[in-house]
């Protein structure tokens, strides 16, 4: 058994990417962010769905076109495949945990 609130780092200078169970059908993934965003340049531009809650903190996910989606503690989306998106900010003042779910 594990909990998805162990183990938060004290000190998080970059995101942490973790996958929690990998099939090939699916990918559940553990993500800490404290601040990051992505880079400037680049999208993420995935061959699989991708649906995704904050369990703690905030996160701004930002599409291609400018919309742009803000997310709290337990808000969560459905980001389709090949659906052109990135993180423009997460939460400054704590650390965000967010659960993805990737699948086909």
């Amino acid at each position: 058994m594990s909990n998805v609130f162990s183990n938060l780092p004290s000190n998080l200078p970059e995101e942490i990417f973790e996958d929690l169970v990998a099939t090939d059908n699916v990918r559940i993934e553990r993500i800490l962010s404290h601040g990051q965003s992505s880079p400037e340049s680049g999208w993420y531009d995935q061959d699989e769905n991708e649906w995704v809650i904050v369990l703690q903190g905030q996160g701004i996910i930002e599409f291609e076109g400018g919309r742009t989606v803000t997310l709290n503690s337990g808000d969560h989306i459905n980001i389709k495949a090949r659906e052109k998106h990135k993180v423009a900010g997460t939460a400054k003042d704590e650390i965000t945990v967010w659960l993805a779910v990737f699948y086909k």
